[in-house]
Parts: C-alpha cells; structure tokens; sequence
C-alpha cells in the first residue's frame, strides 16, 4: 500500500489552502517526508477551517530560514499546480477523495469524495486484491453492497 497526498486547493478555502498547501510543500522540500507529514497534521490542528487559515499570530514552529525562503520562492506551486492538473483529469472535484491503486496490475478505484468508513476501504482494498477488472467484470458483488458504493461510482476509470 502506499499513501500519497495531493493537493487541491479549493477556491471556496483560498487563499489559506494554498497558503497550506506551499507550506507542506516547502517543509518536505527541506525537512522530507516526515517533516511534510508533520506538517499536514500542525496544518489541520492550527487551521480554523473553512478557508480561515491560521489564528493571528499563529506561525509554522518549524520555520528555518531555508523553509522561509521556500517559502518566498515558486517552487512549491510546480508542484501544486501539478498536482491540481492531474486531479482536473481524474475528474477530482472534492477533498478528501481517495483513489486506490493496485500497483501490481494497474487496477484502480476512485471512492466518492468524504470520509470512508474503514470496513469500506478494506473491502475495496480487498477487491482490488481479488484481480477485480471493471472492464471484464460486472461491478454487482457483495463487498461493493457492504461500503454503500454503487456500481456507477466503482470503476478504474475516473468519473
């Protein structure tokens, strides 16, 4: 299994998402992966939500001169903007989406934008790992029924 975040700055949270956004960025860019992950999390436990961003006064703790020149420079939105492009194609429109990817034959599921249940994600993770084909395979069986995901929503073709 592997776990990779992509950004999507919602024009309804700006500009404190992509605010966020560059500042995970840069702290990966400088700190690696732990410190980005370290920084999603500080992210949501700082953010008033709801595109608020930060409390007055509230700054990154881990704020380096060389993330704050990160921080200055373009090179986080590359990225953003990569990432933001790659979900326009895969049809993408609400966080947090999961889409799920079977490394070894390439097979994925896109499961519909909001939190999932675990039962649900094990149950996909688990048809994945079946061999299930949408191309060859009518989406019908029970572990579908049991996380409440219709056929039109399960398929390896973004929607």
């Amino acid at each position: 299994v592997n776990w990779q975040w992509h950004h999507l700055p919602l024009a309804m949270h700006e500009p404190a998402a992509t605010h966020g956004a560059r500042l995970a960025e840069c702290a990966g860019e400088t700190g690696g992966h732990a410190a980005f992950w370290d920084a999603v999390a500080w992210i949501y436990r700082q953010s008033r939500g709801d595109g608020l961003g930060f409390p007055l006064g509230v700054e990154f703790p881990d704020a380096t001169p060389v993330l704050r020149e990160c921080l200055v420079s373009r090179r986080p939105d590359a990225v953003i903007r990569a990432q933001i492009e790659e979900a326009e194609r895969l049809n993408v429109v609400a966080t947090p989406t999961l889409r799920l990817l079977d490394n070894m034959s390439g097979q994925s599921l896109l499961l519909p934008a909001g939190p999932i249940e675990g039962d649900a994600l094990l149950s996909a993770i688990d048809l994945l790992a079946a061999g299930w084909n949408s191309s060859t395979t009518e989406v019908t069986s029970e572990p579908i029924e049991r996380f409440k995901l219709s056929a039109d929503l399960v398929s390896d073709r973004p929607r």
